[in-house]
């Protein structure tokens, strides 16, 4: 995994755990790699790892059976898509504003675009 020096590592581990549950390749109630293997997967300190699945139970997407290992939450499809709304509302979206407004581009060009997009 290649990591992007803008972004902190365990948010950008747990766009990668996101992916796999969005992709259905870590399905609902299935367990997930321990941090040790996850770590070692991708060639980072487990601590890391660890912090990314701490936040990840924080917004319920992973949980833990102790002793046993972490699991994909059973709704966590939908806290994904939830977490990733607000990160999109909250931090892309502005940004798109600021470039827009700098460009000066209208809402109604966007929503031509928009609309040629959807009919692709």
């Amino acid at each position: 995994m290649e990591f992007d020096n803008n972004k902190p590592i365990y948010l950008q581990i747990a766009d990668f755990v996101c992916e796999k549950i969005l992709r259905n390749e870590w399905s609902a109630g299935g367990r997930i790699p321990s941090v040790r293997e996850l770590g070692a997967d991708l060639q980072v300190n487990p601590n890391t790892v660890m912090r990314t699945y701490d936040y990840l139970q924080g917004e319920d997407i992973i949980f833990n059976k102790r002793g046993i290992g972490y699991f994909v939450a059973e709704d966590a499809m939908q806290n994904i898509i939830k977490l990733n709304r607000t990160e999109f509302f909250s931090h892309q979206l502005p940004m798109i504003f600021s470039t827009m407004k700098a460009l000066g581009i209208t809402f109604e060009e966007i929503k031509s675009q928009y609309e040629a997009f959807l009919q692709k």
